[in-house]
């Protein structure tokens, strides 16, 4: 009996596909590749060789993710040491915010050195996190200041910054913030942006930060060391946010939540069992919306369906990470970042 090229080829493909389908992952090695007296929240690729960090005490640069070759530089501002938190990038640029007042943005600049694009000064100023949409728009938030989140944006690729007023806002809560602890709490897909809070909520912009709602969810938010520490998005519908207490990192009841609706409902998953605090979450590329890999400095844990059940894949602790592909990411924490190959 013979078999017409057509379905024979429908045969390969169909089979191909099976082999393609996620497969969750069972290890992970972890590999040193930067030590240093320095402790690194925000990590970001600016391409598919290169991994740019920034940190404490000025220090920010980049490894060359083939080689392992690391360039560092410290960055200071008249007799100030910035420490910073949250770093971005467009297709040509780099960018890294600091945290305390005055909040220093800085841009790539002329002559490789980094230039201040942005700069706040006041009681309260502390930024937190930083995000782009594309090479257009950017947006950056900062805990509550004059009654409504910090949050600024650039619609030039980054050269100007402005913030918006409080009119322009939800009301805010008195004390309301965004946890510094590893660049992850804005996520963006599309055109919408999610912002999670100390106070459990989400703010939710459809428009590149134009028009916002709040989005209230049922993760834990009874005391001022907890609520959403990260958050990811797989696409426009499917986000999981994670948080807990880091003073109490053990505890694991109403710290993950997830929606499948993007935002307009949030629920509880896994809830009172692992994993505890975590600092950062994201998604596994191309894992269908089922693989997720959460990070603390309470180790590293995974879930391959979709956050119903985790494992402990490591003891090593971290603060931050990012995918470099659907296999391989890099982590920063305390004085190091490492290679993490999931297996």
């Amino acid at each position: 009996m013979r078999i017409s090229i057509f379905l024979l080829m429908v045969l390969v493909l169909a089979s191909c596909a099976e082999e393609q389908k996620y497969q969750p992952f069972q290890s992970v090695t972890v590999t040193p590749v930067y030590e240093d007296s320095v402790s690194i929240r925000a990590i970001t690729f600016l391409d598919g060789r290169t991994l740019a960090f920034a940190g404490s005490n000025g220090m920010y640069g980049t490894v060359d993710v083939t080689s392992h070759k690391v360039r560092a530089n410290m960055q200071t501002y008249d007799s100030l040491t910035p420490s910073f938190r949250a770093v971005g990038k467009t297709t040509n640029d780099f960018f890294m915010l600091s945290i305390e007042s005055p909040a220093l943005l800085y841009k790539t600049g002329s002559g490789g050195k980094m230039e201040v694009v942005y700069q706040e000064e006041g009681e309260g100023v502390f930024y937190d996190a930083m995000a782009f949409w594309d090479d257009t728009f950017g947006i950056a938030v900062g805990d509550t200041v004059d009654g409504c989140l910090s949050i600024i944006l650039t619609k030039d690729g980054g050269q100007t910054w402005s913030k918006l007023p409080c009119a322009s806002l939800p009301k805010g809560i008195e004390g309301e913030g965004a946890f510094a602890a590893s660049n992850s709490n804005i996520a963006i897909a599309g055109n919408k942006v999610w912002i999670g809070t100390t106070e459990g909520r989400i703010y939710y912009s459809a428009d590149n930060g134009a028009t916002w709602e709040i989005q209230q969810t049922p993760i834990i938010h009874e005391e001022p060391t907890q609520g959403i520490y990260s958050m990811d998005f797989y696409d426009e519908y499917v986000g999981f946010a994670i948080g807990g207490d880091y003073t109490s990192p053990e505890f694991n009841q109403k710290n993950k939540i997830i929606t499948v609706d993007g935002g307009k409902t949030w629920n509880l998953i896994a809830d009172g069992k692992e994993p505890d605090y975590k600092s950062c979450v994201q998604f596994v590329p191309n894992s269908e919306g089922k693989g997720l890999v959460a990070i603390g400095f309470t180790g590293i844990s995974y879930s391959g369906d979709g956050g119903e059940n985790w494992k402990e894949l490591s003891e090593e602790p971290f603060f931050t990470l990012r995918f470099l592909n659907d296999s391989t990411a890099y982590a920063g924490g305390s004085k190091r970042i490492a290679k993490l190959e999931f297996n």
